[in-house]
């Protein structure tokens, strides 16, 4: 992330229309595989689309929407509940490489978005996949 004196990453990569547009194609990915849209318990992804969204935009630089809204982000805490497998974490980083590649990133702006969305996916894995790759009975919203 950048410093108080130049431009916030959130600014550079194009502020709210970007992340807007990386939130919409990775939802559209999820929305279509199955196993990984089991885990969200609202009919509709619209919230959860909303709500990450406003997480990514506040992270990076932008509105502070998200703590306004939901107060601090606890990303551990609100999906350890729910068991986040290996494979899980591994299908949702192929939509998410997808919804980045469909922006017009720099190299280094590209990297330095993956290497994020990398970390915080490892960070929230919390089970062992079982023998079906995942566990549809367990919902994260």
């Amino acid at each position: 992330m950048s410093t108080s004196t130049g431009p916030t990453f959130y600014d550079a990569i194009g502020g709210h229309a970007t992340f807007e547009k990386l939130i919409h194609r990775f939802y559209q990915g999820v929305a279509g595989d199955p196993p990984l849209r089991a885990l969200y318990p609202e009919d509709d992804l619209g919230p959860a689309e909303d709500r990450f969204r406003m997480f990514l935009e506040q992270y990076w630089g932008g509105p502070t929407t998200y703590s306004q809204q939901r107060g601090h982000p606890r990303l551990r805490m609100r999906h350890a509940p729910f068991a986040v497998t290996p494979t899980q974490r591994d299908r949702w980083l192929a939509h998410m490489r997808d919804a980045i590649d469909s922006l017009a990133l720099t190299p280094e702006q590209d990297a330095e978005l993956w290497s994020y969305m990398v970390r915080a996916a490892h960070s929230m894995v919390n089970a062992f996949d079982s023998d079906s790759g995942t566990t549809s009975d367990l919902r994260i919203g």
